[in-house]
Protein backbone atom coordinates (compact mmCIF):
# COMPACT_ATOMS: atom_id res chain seq x y z
CA UNK A 1 0.00 0.00 0.00
CA UNK A 2 1.52 3.51 -1.02
CA UNK A 3 1.37 6.45 1.67
CA UNK A 4 -1.13 8.09 -0.42
CA UNK A 5 -3.42 5.38 0.06
CA UNK A 6 -2.58 5.04 3.57
CA UNK A 7 -3.50 8.80 3.97
CA UNK A 8 -6.38 8.29 2.15
CA UNK A 9 -7.77 5.60 4.20
CA UNK A 10 -7.30 7.75 7.19
CA UNK A 11 -8.94 11.19 5.66
CA UNK A 12 -11.82 8.61 4.72
CA UNK A 13 -11.96 7.53 8.52
CA UNK A 14 -11.76 10.61 9.80
CA UNK A 15 -14.45 11.85 7.68
CA UNK A 16 -16.88 8.88 8.81
CA UNK A 17 -16.01 9.62 12.57
CA UNK A 18 -17.00 13.28 12.07
CA UNK A 19 -20.16 12.09 10.07
CA UNK A 20 -20.98 9.86 12.40
CA UNK A 21 -20.97 12.63 14.93
CA UNK A 22 -23.24 14.79 13.06
CA UNK A 23 -21.03 16.94 11.11
CA UNK A 24 -22.93 17.07 7.64
CA UNK A 25 -20.14 18.98 5.89
CA UNK A 26 -18.23 15.61 6.55
CA UNK A 27 -20.76 13.90 4.49
CA UNK A 28 -20.22 15.96 1.58
CA UNK A 29 -16.35 15.64 1.62
CA UNK A 30 -16.88 11.98 2.49
CA UNK A 31 -19.27 11.29 -0.34
CA UNK A 32 -17.09 12.11 -3.46
CA UNK A 33 -13.75 9.63 -1.98
CA UNK A 34 -16.25 6.91 -1.12
CA UNK A 35 -18.35 7.18 -4.28
CA UNK A 36 -16.10 5.42 -7.05
CA UNK A 37 -15.17 2.47 -4.62
CA UNK A 38 -19.74 2.00 -3.95
CA UNK A 39 -19.50 2.25 -8.62
CA UNK A 40 -16.89 -0.56 -8.70
CA UNK A 41 -18.67 -2.79 -5.98
CA UNK A 42 -22.11 -2.15 -7.20
CA UNK A 43 -20.66 -2.61 -11.29
CA UNK A 44 -19.22 -6.26 -10.34
CA UNK A 45 -22.52 -7.01 -9.12
CA UNK A 46 -24.37 -5.41 -12.24
CA UNK A 47 -21.98 -7.64 -14.25
CA UNK A 48 -23.07 -10.59 -12.82
CA UNK A 49 -26.75 -9.80 -14.02
CA UNK A 50 -28.68 -11.74 -16.51
CA UNK A 51 -30.25 -9.65 -19.44
CA UNK A 52 -33.06 -7.73 -18.89
CA UNK A 53 -32.04 -6.51 -15.35
CA UNK A 54 -33.80 -3.62 -14.38
CA UNK A 55 -31.47 -2.24 -11.45
CA UNK A 56 -29.05 0.03 -12.99
CA UNK A 57 -25.72 0.32 -11.01
CA UNK A 58 -25.90 3.86 -10.27
CA UNK A 59 -29.79 3.38 -8.65
CA UNK A 60 -28.42 0.99 -6.43
CA UNK A 61 -24.96 3.16 -5.34
CA UNK A 62 -27.97 6.02 -5.03
CA UNK A 63 -29.91 2.91 -2.58
CA UNK A 64 -26.77 2.18 -0.44
CA UNK A 65 -26.46 6.36 -0.16
CA UNK A 66 -29.89 6.63 1.07
CA UNK A 67 -30.15 4.13 3.39
CA UNK A 68 -26.46 5.10 4.95
CA UNK A 69 -27.91 8.62 5.26
CA UNK A 70 -31.25 6.91 7.17
CA UNK A 71 -28.23 5.31 9.79
CA UNK A 72 -28.28 7.53 12.71
CA UNK A 73 -25.63 8.10 14.62
CA UNK A 74 -23.56 5.13 13.80
CA UNK A 75 -20.00 5.10 15.40
CA UNK A 76 -18.00 4.52 12.21
CA UNK A 77 -14.63 3.09 13.59
CA UNK A 78 -12.46 3.08 9.63
CA UNK A 79 -13.39 2.95 6.17
CA UNK A 80 -13.43 -0.83 6.30
CA UNK A 81 -16.37 -0.42 8.56
CA UNK A 82 -18.31 1.98 6.44
CA UNK A 83 -17.59 -0.66 3.58
CA UNK A 84 -18.68 -3.31 5.65
CA UNK A 85 -22.32 -1.54 6.50
CA UNK A 86 -22.20 -0.64 3.03
CA UNK A 87 -21.75 -4.78 1.76
CA UNK A 88 -24.61 -5.72 3.78
CA UNK A 89 -27.10 -2.90 2.75
CA UNK A 90 -26.49 -3.85 -0.85
CA UNK A 91 -26.87 -7.63 -0.31
CA UNK A 92 -30.22 -6.79 1.68
CA UNK A 93 -31.00 -4.31 -1.64
CA UNK A 94 -30.21 -6.82 -4.17
CA UNK A 95 -32.19 -9.37 -1.86
CA UNK A 96 -34.96 -7.53 -1.62
CA UNK A 97 -34.85 -6.37 -5.51
CA UNK A 98 -34.54 -10.29 -6.37
CA UNK A 99 -37.57 -11.70 -4.35
CA UNK A 100 -39.93 -9.11 -5.71
CA UNK A 101 -38.83 -10.18 -9.05
CA UNK A 102 -39.20 -13.95 -8.38
CA UNK A 103 -42.84 -12.89 -6.76
CA UNK A 104 -43.64 -10.82 -9.51
CA UNK A 105 -42.96 -13.50 -12.19
CA UNK A 106 -44.99 -16.04 -9.67
CA UNK A 107 -42.52 -19.09 -10.30
CA UNK A 108 -41.34 -18.42 -13.62
CA UNK A 109 -37.51 -18.37 -11.68
CA UNK A 110 -35.48 -16.49 -9.42
CA UNK A 111 -33.40 -13.58 -10.09
CA UNK A 112 -29.69 -15.02 -10.89
CA UNK A 113 -26.10 -13.16 -10.60
CA UNK A 114 -22.77 -15.10 -11.81
CA UNK A 115 -20.13 -15.66 -9.42
CA UNK A 116 -17.05 -14.16 -10.26
CA UNK A 117 -14.20 -17.54 -10.10
CA UNK A 118 -12.19 -16.25 -7.77
CA UNK A 119 -14.77 -15.66 -4.85
CA UNK A 120 -17.12 -19.04 -5.97
CA UNK A 121 -18.94 -20.09 -3.31
CA UNK A 122 -21.22 -22.65 -5.80
CA UNK A 123 -20.29 -24.34 -8.79
CA UNK A 124 -23.13 -23.26 -10.49
CA UNK A 125 -22.08 -20.47 -13.30
CA UNK A 126 -25.58 -18.97 -12.36
CA UNK A 127 -26.05 -18.79 -8.04
CA UNK A 128 -29.54 -17.33 -7.28
CA UNK A 129 -28.94 -14.57 -5.20
CA UNK A 130 -31.97 -15.50 -3.36
CA UNK A 131 -30.48 -18.82 -2.52
CA UNK A 132 -27.30 -17.33 -0.81
CA UNK A 133 -29.13 -14.99 0.97
CA UNK A 134 -30.75 -17.83 2.31
CA UNK A 135 -28.11 -20.51 2.97
CA UNK A 136 -26.33 -16.89 4.23
CA UNK A 137 -28.83 -16.62 6.67
CA UNK A 138 -28.72 -20.51 7.82
CA UNK A 139 -24.40 -20.08 8.05
CA UNK A 140 -25.30 -17.33 10.18
CA UNK A 141 -27.15 -19.45 12.89
CA UNK A 142 -24.78 -21.87 12.77
CA UNK A 143 -21.77 -19.67 12.81
CA UNK A 144 -22.27 -15.87 12.54
CA UNK A 145 -18.29 -14.47 11.85
CA UNK A 146 -18.19 -17.14 8.95
CA UNK A 147 -21.28 -16.07 7.15
CA UNK A 148 -19.70 -12.11 8.19
CA UNK A 149 -16.94 -13.38 6.12
CA UNK A 150 -18.37 -14.20 3.41
CA UNK A 151 -20.63 -10.77 3.36
CA UNK A 152 -17.69 -8.46 3.62
CA UNK A 153 -15.44 -10.53 0.97
CA UNK A 154 -18.44 -11.23 -1.61
CA UNK A 155 -20.78 -8.22 -1.25
CA UNK A 156 -18.59 -5.86 0.66
CA UNK A 157 -14.60 -6.63 -1.35
CA UNK A 158 -13.25 -6.18 1.38
CA UNK A 159 -9.19 -7.64 1.06
CA UNK A 160 -8.71 -10.47 4.03
CA UNK A 161 -6.64 -7.60 5.46
CA UNK A 162 -9.49 -5.46 5.88
CA UNK A 163 -11.94 -8.56 6.69
CA UNK A 164 -9.91 -9.28 9.51
CA UNK A 165 -9.78 -5.44 10.31
CA UNK A 166 -13.50 -5.08 10.78
CA UNK A 167 -14.20 -8.23 12.63
CA UNK A 168 -11.00 -7.93 14.62
CA UNK A 169 -9.31 -11.40 14.22
CA UNK A 170 -6.36 -12.60 12.41
CA UNK A 171 -5.99 -12.91 8.85
CA UNK A 172 -5.27 -16.92 9.33
CA UNK A 173 -8.73 -17.05 10.86
CA UNK A 174 -10.37 -14.94 8.17
CA UNK A 175 -8.99 -17.72 5.40
CA UNK A 176 -9.56 -20.21 7.61
CA UNK A 177 -13.40 -19.16 8.08
CA UNK A 178 -13.64 -18.19 4.15
CA UNK A 179 -12.67 -21.71 3.08
CA UNK A 180 -14.85 -23.35 5.61
CA UNK A 181 -17.80 -20.81 4.37
CA UNK A 182 -17.57 -21.27 0.69
CA UNK A 183 -17.24 -25.83 0.88
CA UNK A 184 -20.38 -25.04 2.90
CA UNK A 185 -22.09 -22.69 1.01
CA UNK A 186 -21.69 -24.97 -2.25
CA UNK A 187 -22.71 -27.34 -0.46
CA UNK A 188 -25.84 -25.56 0.83
CA UNK A 189 -26.50 -24.46 -2.59
CA UNK A 190 -26.13 -27.68 -4.34
CA UNK A 191 -28.97 -29.46 -1.89
CA UNK A 192 -32.38 -29.85 -3.83
CA UNK A 193 -35.08 -27.87 -1.99
CA UNK A 194 -37.09 -29.97 0.94
CA UNK A 195 -40.02 -27.36 0.85
CA UNK A 196 -41.34 -28.29 -2.96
Amino acid sequence: MTYSQDLAKVGVTQLLRAWGEGDEAALEQLAPLVESELHRLAQKYMRREGPGQTLQTTALVNEVYLRLIDTQQVSWQNRAHFFAVSARIMRRILTDFARSRHYLKRGGGAHHISWDEALAVSQEPDADVVALDDALNQLALLDQRKAQVVELRFFGGLSVEETAEVLKVSQQTVMRDWKFAKSWLMRALSEPESND
